[in-house]
């Protein structure tokens, strides 16, 4: 087993490749790599573009990449390995390689549950996402999601709160600054699971490569969750490849008068089962798995009911306060899109959360008068909140 071949393999074909075929035609990755140009140009696998990135790249590129994991404590598992998921191995195009940050155990003794919906939740969504993982998790299920914000969070936060360990599969490589205002709750999880990637690392995100991300986080689950998903949701590309896959979907039910939740209920209406608590999510894997343990099991008022502080109301998450808060925030992005000067340079360099004058300011390059400036402005214009220390963060 050595995994430099397979690193060269995704180097060469990309990430997402089918490249099941060609393995079977050639016999092996080193039996690929040892073949010349003519060779690769008669075999029918195999694209012009694929055989030109085969002539370009050589197994120096792949130890390159061993020596950075190696360097950042990051590990290697490779398709031949036997700690590479067998359920991931099911669909039609799996990673060649994957990198852990973390711990990856073995999958196939849980019932895996991937819980997915939009970066923009409502509370709502946000509330029902952490208690369904935080119930499933209690039974025994492992969590998995894409280490976002919103829904993504929610569900980590969920199974965090139970005691269990989640995984976060990232649309990006290991070593970049992508979403870093999450970057707190990824070493929660790092420390208490693992962060998957099959992106070399310093790989930036970008919109190919979230829909990638999205086949590995329902070829590891046994079912796939979507929480909150418009006409146009990314979730629903989640939701897709589940199908294709054999997984099973489940969906949140919500206003049918909200087009946030358009996605969702047009799930339903195609099939999804309604999750109405985090027994649905579980119970047809009980047979399946002894590690799950159902008599865990508890409702999602009981959940509320032991996340809610003294002095909290849950009323925030009736409808009409969802439509309210959903219709204030796209205020705030209305008027955060007419921002010009230092005003928009500030709040561009602001964050979900908060972060000091001076980052502010290093970020910025402004003086700091002059940012000091525009953060009243932004804050009196109801764009972002103050906290003591001189620190910021978007409303």
């Amino acid at each position: 087993m050595d995994v430099r071949y397979w690193i060269w393999l995704q180097m060469c074909l990309g990430e997402g490749a089918h490249f099941k075929p060609i393995i079977e035609e050639f016999g092996s990755v080193e039996e690929l790599y040892s073949k010349n140009i003519i060779e690769w140009r008669m075999s029918p696998s195999l694209s012009p573009s694929q055989i030109e990135r085969l002539t370009r790249f050589t197994l120096r590129d792949a130890e390159s990449i061993i020596r950075d994991c190696d360097s950042n404590g990051w590990q290697i598992i490779s398709y031949d390995n036997p700690l590479y998921p067998e359920k991931l191995k099911e669909i039609s195009n799996p990673p060649a390689v994957l990198y852990v940050d973390g711990e990856l155990p073995n999958l196939e003794a849980f019932a895996v549950i991937g819980i997915v919906g939009t970066r923009k939740a409502s509370p709502y969504a946000v509330k029902a996402a952490k208690l369904m993982a935080k119930g499933a998790a209690l039974c025994g299920a492992v969590i998995i999601s894409g280490g976002a914000l919103g829904v993504d969070s929610a569900a980590h936060i969920g199974a965090l709160e139970a005691g269990e360990k989640t995984f976060a599969v990232l649309g990006s490589g290991f070593g970049t600054n992508y979403l870093k205002a999450n970057s707190d709750l990824r070493n929660r999880i790092k420390n208490n699971g693992a962060l998957i990637t099959e992106f070399p690392p310093y790989v930036k995100a970008s919109r190919t490569t979230f829909p990638l991300r999205n086949r590995i986080i329902s070829g590891l689950s046994d079912g796939i969750l979507v929480v909150e998903a418009g006409v146009k949701s990314g979730s629903l590309i989640t939701a897709q490849f589940a199908a294709e896959q054999g997984r099973d979907i489940f969906a949140i039910p919500a206003s049918v008068l909200d087009y946030n939740f358009y996605g969702t209920n047009k799930l339903i209406d195609d099939g999804a089962t309604v999750a109405t608590s985090p027994l649905i999510l579980v119970e047809r894997y009980a047979a399946r798995y002894e590690t799950l343990d159902l008599s865990k099991i508890k409702t999602l008022r009981e959940l509320a009911e032991d996340s809610v502080k003294p002095g909290n109301s849950e009323t925030q998450y009736n409808f009409d306060n969802i439509r309210r808060d959903r219709a204030e925030r796209l205020q705030r992005e209305d008027s955060a899109i007419q921002l010009e000067g230092d005003e928009a340079s500030v709040y561009k360099a602001l964050e979900e959360n908060l972060i000091t004058i001076d980052e502010v300011l290093e970020k910025t390059g402004l003086g700091a008068p002059k940012a000091l400036a525009a953060l009243t402005v932004l804050e009196m214009k109801g764009l972002i909140e103050s906290a003591s220390g001189k620190r910021y963060k978007l409303k």
